[in-house]
């Protein structure tokens, strides 16, 4: 491996009772948001790794939990944290969005 430069977020959205098909539609939606912000941001050949990991938690509350990772090459000079953090937010409107639409629709 060579040098690079990593960082990580993770963001919990609390969710309403979703049915499966609409816990994988807003999964995928806060998924490819994230991937097509950093992608915007960045050529594809800057980009050494990327990882978008999904979790439902069922615990009191029903959440949602995304994970980004991302790892460029040393010298591609971009805040790492800084994208991930803006690529979070913007899966979090993302998600939100949809949620309102799909309780507009019950």
């Amino acid at each position: 491996m060579g040098e690079g430069v990593s960082g990580k977020g993770v963001i919990n959205i609390g969710l309403p009772e979703l049915s499966e098909e609409q816990l994988i539609e807003v999964g995928e939606l806060a998924q490819e948001t994230i991937i097509k912000h950093v992608f915007d941001v960045l050529n594809r050949s800057d980009v050494k790794d990327i990882e978008v990991t999904m979790r439902i938690n069922r615990d009191e509350t029903l959440d949602l939990e995304v994970e980004v990772y991302l790892e460029v090459p040393v010298f591609v000079k971009v805040d790492v944290e800084g994208l991930i953090d803006e690529a979070l937010e913007r899966a979090y409107e993302a998600v939100e969005r949809r949620l309102r639409e799909i309780a507009g629709k019950g």
